[in-house]
Order: structure tokens, then C-alpha cells, then sequence
């Protein structure tokens, strides 16, 4: 980004350096210029320019700043416009996925979406703010998409996961709140550990482990991730929105509340 933003003020500053030698040479001002004398655009070699760019940024840094701000603008608006349209395109994908767990009302006329991993510190902190949201919106369906990414342990844990939820869909909610929120990193062994906790048979959890479908769902997550340019977690899809990052209950809330008014009009 810095280099590109450099290049920008370059040409913008070689553009105004060129236009005022330019308007010297131009036909309107050749009578004052002798026959003998060249052309002041034909006199600037690369050195000049450079010098002219170096003193016109010096004089004006300023103007790093604007461009910076107006770039970053551009990029998420252009962010903004490629997700609104995977939205759209898979939104079955990213709300109905038969693979996600549910927590809040399954049955809730407002979705928000959570891509986590089970060995995120953010994720964590962000917990809270599922609860709370839940809590205070009857009408919330909050989907769980996996989205392990943080290394080999995190796979493991995930896949345990995915298999506890297909044999036991009604503790699933808690088996995810004690895995996340538990001390140390996640992997195999403790998953697995909690599962048989909750009252999972060994023998089937490490069957339905083996299922080839939660790989493929990985790798479904995986390619929606990357449309919607989702790199990392906790990210969310609320609405016609991609959420980067744990910003906190108070912008979710008012993230789901901008939906369900969009929702309830049919704006959106």
C-alpha cells in the first residue's frame, strides 16, 4: 500500500510539475520565449524531476496523509461492493450451511454469522459478546461457522467438534462455550475429553470423526472465506455486512439492529 500510495503522489506531483513547465512551452505564451531558447519542457531531465517531486512532497507532506485517507476509502468501498455481491451469491452457504452450529433462536429472523477458531484470543474475548447479544435479542440466530486456521491442534479440535455436534446437536452449544472458553490451547485430546463429558460414546465420536464430509466443509469455509476476504477470526456476516475483527458488543448490536430494520423494510 505504501509503495502504491507513493507512486500516486509521484505522479501527481510530477503531473503539476510538468503542467507549469508545460503552460511555459505552451502556444499561447511562445511569443515570449526566444528561438534560440529550447523548450523548458524538453530542458527537464530525469534529476530535475526527481528534484521537483522531492521538494513538492517536502513542502507539502500533507498531502501522503489525504491520499492515504482517500485510498483506504476507496479500497473498502470497493471491499464492501465485492462482498455485497458473495453475499448475494452464496447466501444459502454462508446462513444455511447444514455444517454450523446454532445458538440463540434457531428459529430467529435475524442472522449473524461467526467465522472462529477454537484457538482464537480474540475469539474468546468476543464469547461474551455472543452471549450478551443473545440474551438481549430474543430474535437472534447467532450461526457458528469453523474456520480452523491457526494451525494443526485447531484442525483437530474443530473436527472433533464437528462430529460432537452431528451425534449430539442439543449439547452442542455447550460443548463450545467450555472449548473455547477453557484454559490452554485446544486440540484432539481435550475435545475429545470434553465430548466424553457431555456424555458422547467414544467409539462413535472418533467414527464420526473420520467423516470425509467435515474435511469438504473446511474447504467449502475455506473458499467462502476467501471471497468475502476474510483472513482472519472472529469475523462476521451480518446482513449484507462483513464485520472484521472483535469490535465489540456494542457495534455487533448495532450491526444486527441495522439489519433487522433492513430486513423488516425490505431495503436490502
Amino acid at each position: 500500500m505504501k509503495k502504491a500510495l507513493l507512486l500516486g503522489t509521484t505522479g501527481i506531483a510530477v503531473a503539476f510539475a510538468m503542467l507549469a513547465f508545460g503552460l511555459a512551452g505552451s502556444p499561447g505564451t511562445a511569443h515570449a520565449q526566444s528561438a534560440s531558447q529550447p523548450a523548458a519542457t524538453g530542458s527537464l531531465d530525469k534529476k530535475q524531476v526527481e528534484t521537483i517531486v522531492r521538494e513538492y512532497l517536502l513542502d507539502n507532506p500533507e498531502l501522503l496523509l489525504e491520499m492515504q485517507g482517500a485510498l483506504e476509502a476507496k479500497q473498502k468501498e470497493e471491499q464492501r461492493i465485492a462482498s455485497l455481491e458473495v453475499i448475494k451469491q452464496s447466501k444459502d452457504e454462508i446462513f444455511n450451511s447444514a455444517f454450523d452450529g446454532i445458538v440463540g433462536n434457531p428459529d430467529g429472523k435475524t442472522t449473524i454469522v461467526e467465522f472462529y477458531d477454537y484457538n482464537c484470543g480474540y475469539c474468546k474475548r468476543a464469547q461474551a459478546d455472543m452471549h450478551a447479544l443473545t440474551k438481549a435479542n430474543p430474535d437472534l440466530r447467532f450461526v457458528l461457522k469453523e474456520f480452523p486456521i491457526l494451525g494443526p491442534d485447531s484442525q483437530k479440535a474443530h473436527v472433533v467438534s464437528m462430529a460432537f455436534r452431528k451425534l449430539m446437536p442439543e449439547k452442542y452449544g455447550e460443548f463450545h462455550d467450555k472449548l473455547l472458553g477453557g484454559e490452554g490451547r485446544a486440540g484432539e485430546d481435550n475435545a475429545i475429553k470434553l465430548a466424553l463429558e457431555l456424555g458422547a460414546d467414544e467409539a462413535k465420536l472418533r467414527e464420526a470423526m473420520k467423516d470425509p464430509a467435515i474435511g469438504e466443509a473446511f474447504n467449502r469455509t475455506y473458499e467462502l472465506a476467501n471471497k468475502l476476504q476474510i483472513s482472519g477470526t472472529p469475523s462476521y456476516v451480518v446482513g449484507n455486512e462483513v464485520v472484521f475483527g472483535a469490535l465489540g458488543q456494542d457495534v455487533l448490536a448495532e450491526k444486527i439492529a441495522a439489519a433487522a430494520a433492513c430486513q423488516a423494510d425490505s431495503t436490502c
